[in-house]
């Protein structure tokens, strides 16, 4: 047992030896440091958050829930302070959603339109040339629709490109 004390004696005291010369203690030399003042958090920049939705039924309800969706989304962003681009495709009997002579929902599409500035409306150019042969007239579209050559290959693009996709 004293040969055990002796050791732990002889090995405190080279600690102590050491901690005596290895120069002053962590505290003390974050003490001697001058202050430096706390950087701010830098921000992440925001998102750009894109949605394309897709309609391709004649339905008001199908139409309506749409509207609601791009509507919600562009109300959330909103209140988070962030951007959403909004594009909402059109083709097959869907299109009448963009009509100017059939769509049940025409005046919700330009009361969006105005309070909703990131917002597109597409329609598909092959169902409006189908069903101009069909009805043999030409089909006059809201004002605030595009057309876009093919809406199923529009969507594709878009999805392509990273943007979200939804079907109401």
């Amino acid at each position: 047992m004293i040969g055990l004390a002796a050791g732990v004696s002889s090995l405190t005291v080279s600690l102590l030896a050491l901690s005596l010369t290895a120069g002053p203690t962590f505290a003390a030399q974050q003490a001697a440091r001058p202050a430096v003042a706390a950087k701010k958090p830098v921000p992440a920049p925001k998102k750009n958050h894109r949605l394309a939705v897709q309609v391709n039924v004649n339905e008001p309800a199908a139409m309506n829930l749409a509207l609601n969706n791009a509507s919600n989304v562009a109300q959330y962003y909103k209140e988070l302070g962030e951007k959403v681009d909004i594009e909402i495709v059109a083709y097959g009997p869907g299109l009448h959603m963009l009509r100017e002579d059939t769509s049940p929902v025409r005046e919700r599409i330009k009361s969006l339109s105005e309070s909703i500035p990131n917002i597109s409306f597409k329609a598909c150019g092959n169902t409006q040339q189908n069903m101009s042969k069909v009805e043999a007239r030409d089909i006059p579209l809201v004002a605030q629709a595009t057309v876009v050559k093919s809406g199923v290959v529009r969507l594709m693009q878009l999805q392509e490109q990273g943007w979200s996709y939804i079907r109401p």
